[in-house]
């Protein structure tokens, strides 16, 4: 177990957990419509997904730990300005500054847990430490941010980054042995499918959980019901990662892959289209769940089909950019063809997923076996 890798994931996939209390807070409290919120969270994750694409290649080749404690540190000075501003002309360069700081240290995160000897099991103990913070993220923040307004959002995120920054000095040293010859070796074709399908199952994931705030309100649930879901959706949240660590080896991670894309499609429909509070609320609560309990064997497969780390080191760009096309697209669509339009939507990329699991499940892979 590694403290340092558990935490930097944490506050790395931040996103992941605070997505509907961020729009909710940037409409509610900054009085953006839908879109413009979408688009600022968008500029944070697109940032993200640069720095990202940019650090995974090179991974092998970088200061790890002196980028971690950059990029953490980053975030951090970003997000507190933020705090201080509230026009969107300057929200968006904080935040897309923020991303661009987070995408490299996280990469570094990502890379460092996907050269270990167990990828899949320590990237579940990753998840599990989300589950956690997701659980003390919810019952705290959405009512200081009632009670005190929406900076305390930004407060909360640079608290988060700046004491990971510290965190990360003592990040683990590189990992080198014969192991990982293959450092330069091209990705296979199964790999950047399966890459593919991680990226439309993102995207699913953020169309969805984006809005799902605002879709509760909207249908006149109630703020404090919705705030008491998202509460349920933490706890819930525990669970997923813990089970996959649990079933590493009674469950394919191809089998797995082709079932959850069908499932997660089938829940944003229920949120989107409930008019009723109960559907909307169990569906909420589990839908998250779904892309931690997934993402945790694909991350250990993709893991083991690159053992170089620098495929698993860009998954900062394969969740964020789909996390980073989803509020803005959301957020559009939304506007344009109501919370309908969400649902169809996601049917469509659910089936894009699954077509490209599909193709993996479909091949002989050679993975590279676990030490």
């Amino acid at each position: 177990m590694n403290p340092v890798l558990m935490l930097a994931h944490f506050a790395g996939m931040i996103d992941l957990v605070a997505l509907p209390v961020w729009v909710g807070a940037l409409v509610q409290h900054y009085h953006f419509d839908l879109e413009h919120a979408g688009m600022i969270v968008t500029a944070f994750l697109l940032g993200a997904v640069v720095a990202s694409l940019f650090a995974a290649p090179r991974f092998n080749r970088m200061p790890q730990r002196l980028c971690a404690i950059g990029g953490y540190g980053g975030a951090a000075l970003a997000f507190a300005c933020a705090s201080q501003v509230s026009d969107f002309a300057l929200l968006l360069p904080l935040h897309a500054l923020a991303g661009l700081s987070l995408g490299t240290g996280l990469s570094m995160v990502h890379g460092a847990i996907g050269r270990s000897t167990n990828p899949h099991r320590l990237f579940a103990m990753a998840g599990a430490a989300l589950g956690v913070g997701a659980v003390v993220f919810y019952g705290a923040v959405p009512p200081a941010i009632a009670a005190a307004g929406g900076q305390i959002l930004f407060f909360v995120f640079a608290g988060l980054m700046a004491v990971t920054a510290a965190a990360c000095s003592a990040f683990p040293q590189s990992v080198t042995g014969p192991q990982h010859v293959q450092a330069h070796a091209p990705l296979s074709r199964v790999a950047w499918l399966a890459i593919l399908g991680v990226t439309c199952m993102a995207l699913n994931q953020s169309i969805t959980f984006a809005m799902l705030d605002r879709i509760g309100v909207m249908r006149g649930f109630g703020q404090e019901r919705v705030n008491q879901v998202l509460l349920v959706c933490g706890f819930v949240n525990l669970l997923p990662a813990v089970l996959a660590g649990l079933l590493q080896q009674r469950l394919s991670a191809t089998r797995v892959a082709l079932i959850a894309p069908l499932v997660q499609a089938t829940l944003a429909v229920i949120i989107a289209s409930s008019p009723v509070f109960e559907p909307y609320a169990l569906a909420c609560s589990v839908f998250a769940a779904v892309m931690i309990f997934t993402h945790t064997f694909l991350f250990g497969l993709i893991a083991r089909l690159d053992p170089s780390g620098r495929a698993v080191a860009s998954t900062p760009a394969m969740m964020m950019t789909g996390a980073a096309i989803g509020p803005a697209l959301a957020g559009s669509v939304a506007m344009r063809t109501g919370f309908g339009g969400l649902a169809v939507l996601a049917v469509l990329v659910g089936a894009a997923a699954t077509c490209a699991f599909f193709y993996v499940s479909r091949q002989r892979i050679n993975l590279q076996p676990l030490t």
